[in-house]
Protein backbone atom coordinates (compact mmCIF):
# COMPACT_ATOMS: atom_id res chain seq x y z
CA UNK A 1 0.00 0.00 0.00
CA UNK A 2 1.35 3.63 -0.68
CA UNK A 3 1.62 6.33 1.93
CA UNK A 4 2.58 9.91 1.91
CA UNK A 5 5.74 10.90 2.60
CA UNK A 6 6.76 13.18 5.40
CA UNK A 7 6.61 16.53 4.70
CA UNK A 8 9.59 18.44 4.06
CA UNK A 9 10.54 21.57 5.93
CA UNK A 10 12.21 24.54 4.61
CA UNK A 11 15.64 25.15 6.09
CA UNK A 12 17.86 28.82 5.42
CA UNK A 13 20.73 28.30 2.82
CA UNK A 14 23.88 30.66 2.52
CA UNK A 15 23.59 29.69 -1.18
CA UNK A 16 20.16 29.74 -3.34
CA UNK A 17 21.42 27.93 -6.22
CA UNK A 18 19.43 24.43 -6.83
CA UNK A 19 20.55 21.67 -8.31
CA UNK A 20 20.09 20.41 -11.78
CA UNK A 21 16.01 19.25 -12.17
CA UNK A 22 14.79 21.49 -9.03
CA UNK A 23 12.35 24.28 -8.59
CA UNK A 24 11.72 26.54 -5.81
CA UNK A 25 9.02 29.24 -5.14
CA UNK A 26 8.96 31.87 -2.65
CA UNK A 27 5.88 31.25 -0.37
CA UNK A 28 4.55 34.76 -0.23
CA UNK A 29 1.25 33.19 1.76
CA UNK A 30 -1.03 30.83 2.05
CA UNK A 31 -1.20 27.24 3.04
CA UNK A 32 1.77 24.87 3.10
CA UNK A 33 -0.26 21.65 1.73
CA UNK A 34 0.45 17.63 1.23
CA UNK A 35 -1.87 16.52 -1.86
CA UNK A 36 -1.68 13.02 -2.54
CA UNK A 37 -3.28 11.07 -5.25
CA UNK A 38 -4.13 7.32 -4.43
CA UNK A 39 -6.71 5.37 -5.70
CA UNK A 40 -8.92 7.72 -8.37
CA UNK A 41 -8.85 9.85 -4.23
CA UNK A 42 -7.07 13.32 -3.88
CA UNK A 43 -6.68 14.23 -0.36
CA UNK A 44 -4.93 17.41 0.32
CA UNK A 45 -3.81 17.96 4.09
CA UNK A 46 -1.52 20.12 6.25
CA UNK A 47 1.62 19.65 7.68
CA UNK A 48 -0.42 18.32 10.73
CA UNK A 49 -2.66 16.26 8.91
CA UNK A 50 -6.12 17.90 8.66
CA UNK A 51 -8.04 17.86 5.37
CA UNK A 52 -7.58 20.83 3.34
CA UNK A 53 -10.48 19.70 0.80
CA UNK A 54 -13.81 21.79 2.65
CA UNK A 55 -11.58 25.05 2.28
CA UNK A 56 -9.59 24.23 -1.47
CA UNK A 57 -12.62 22.16 -3.35
CA UNK A 58 -11.64 23.86 -6.52
CA UNK A 59 -8.52 22.05 -6.44
CA UNK A 60 -9.81 18.40 -6.45
CA UNK A 61 -11.21 19.32 -10.37
CA UNK A 62 -7.58 19.67 -11.43
CA UNK A 63 -6.06 17.31 -9.35
CA UNK A 64 -8.55 14.55 -11.01
CA UNK A 65 -5.62 14.80 -13.93
CA UNK A 66 -2.87 13.34 -11.87
CA UNK A 67 -1.97 9.51 -11.99
CA UNK A 68 -2.03 7.66 -8.80
CA UNK A 69 0.65 7.56 -6.26
CA UNK A 70 1.01 11.02 -6.85
CA UNK A 71 2.31 13.15 -3.89
CA UNK A 72 2.89 16.94 -4.30
CA UNK A 73 4.19 19.23 -1.81
CA UNK A 74 3.41 23.08 -2.14
CA UNK A 75 1.31 26.18 -1.18
CA UNK A 76 -2.32 26.65 -1.95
Amino acid sequence: MWTMPEPMLAAPVSDPGLPPVWAAEAKWDGWRALLSMAAGRMVPRSRQGTDLLPAFPEVSSGAAQLPDATALDGVM
